[in-house]
């Protein structure tokens, strides 16, 4: 009985921490395509702000974490 306990538990924390890493996962992917392409977008602040290749680095290193964090959220991997 307290093994099945133990094991929904798991299971349940599981669960919200898949579903936590897909949502982080995704917004920090799509910030990444922002940073990315952020030159190709006409907003206000690109004339204040110029965008550079810092903007290219951190849009890179952002959609590698967010496919990183999308795919520990598959895998599910939080108790081995």
């Amino acid at each position: 009985m307290f093994e099945d306990y133990e094991k929904r538990k798991r299971n349940q924390v599981s669960l919200m921490k898949s579903l936590m890493d897909y949502g982080m996962g995704l917004i920090i992917l799509l910030l990444g395509v922002f940073f990315f392409f952020r030159n190709q977008f006409k907003l206000s602040f690109n004339e204040r702000f110029p965008p550079d290749d810092i903007d290219k680095i951190l849009g890179v290193m952002c959609i590698i974490y967010g496919i990183w964090r999308i795919y520990r959220g598959y895998k599910k991997n939080y108790f081995k």
